[in-house]
């Protein structure tokens, strides 16, 4: 199974991905927990040139480009050959995040970032994707109790983040498989909440709790 977490900086989604680990491990369950960009060297080394904000002249296309770079190392290297040997793959961030912030953030045709998405995962696609919505102010304010700096990705500006988050809407109006969550409730009730989704989808794990 193929699990995928999305959301705005801070919506709370790399916590719930961990969350969601260490409920499988816990049930001796085969699951391993990624991130993009990164996940392998290569992939970590794109994550460096993409996060450094010495780079702010950086075009979208070239953005865009070297997420699905890293990407498509991260499906060949680490994604596929997991799946295929029965672990339950969690992805903090997928192309999905590539469709909301370089189409809906930077403006870059949707159906020219589809094609290279397509083309990057060699068509693997999430079983399902947590999308953990929260208003832009509230964002704001978390960034402002969490941490003094910024990388160049969370240096954008309120609009650009609006159109994040409408982009990721729109996503989940068209893909059935995207789940949106409520990012403001606890942290405890949407652990909760996804562990009733993806238990059902894992019969072995009914013989292991």
């Amino acid at each position: 199974m193929f699990i995928t977490f999305e959301g705005l900086d801070l919506s709370g989604k790399s916590t719930q991905a961990q969350r969601l680990l260490d409920r499988l491990q816990r049930a001796q369950y085969p699951a391993v927990l990624i991130r993009e960009p990164g996940g392998t060297a290569i992939g970590e080394k794109v994550r460096t040139v993409l996060l450094d904000r010495t780079h702010d002249g950086m075009d979208p296309r070239t953005e865009f480009l070297l997420f699905s770079a890293s990407r498509a190392q991260l499906v060949c290297e680490v994604i596929r050959p997991a799946l295929a040997g029965g672990t339950v793959v969690i992805s903090d961030r997928f192309f999905d995040s590539s469709s909301a912030y370089q189409g809906g953030g930077r403006g870059l045709p949707l159906e020219e970032i589809e094609v290279i998405n397509r083309h990057a995962t060699a068509g693997l696609k999430p079983d399902v994707t947590f999308l953990l919505d929260v208003p832009i102010p509230v964002l704001e304010a978390r960034r402002r109790l969490s941490r003094p700096g910024v990388d160049r990705m969370e240096a954008n500006d309120r609009t650009f983040y609006e159109r994040v988050r409408k982009a990721y809407l729109d996503l989940a109006a068209r893909e059935q498989r995207i789940v949106v969550l409520d990012g403001t409730a606890s942290v405890e009730e949407l652990e909760q909440h996804i562990w009733t989704m993806v238990a059902p989808a894992l019969p072995e794990l009914q013989k292991r709790v």
